[in-house]
């Protein structure tokens, strides 16, 4: 997550937090844990990249984003969405 350029309101926990602004090497954002927490599932997925507005991937704990060159793959034996363009 701290790779992409927005994390979402959603994940900000941390009080001193200005925004929910990371570092930006990606460009698009990551709902982590699909379906293994109860906040976590698919309807919360939706709301939250829908404030996120860029491209986004919903990702369980079997799947993994591979960036290689700005080639995106989603590698993934799990549930993954994406949002966005």
């Amino acid at each position: 997550m701290v790779m992409t350029p927005r994390i979402g309101a959603y994940f900000v926990e941390w009080q001193s937090a200005p925004d929910d602004r990371a570092l930006g090497v990606v460009d698009f954002s990551i709902f982590p844990h699909l379906d293994l927490f109860p906040q976590n599932t698919l309807a919360h997925a939706k709301r939250w990249a829908a404030d996120i507005g860029g491209p986004a991937y919903a990702i369980d704990e079997q799947t993994a984003i591979k960036v290689v060159d700005g080639s995106v793959e989603v590698v993934s034996e799990g549930q993954w969405t994406k949002f966005g363009s």
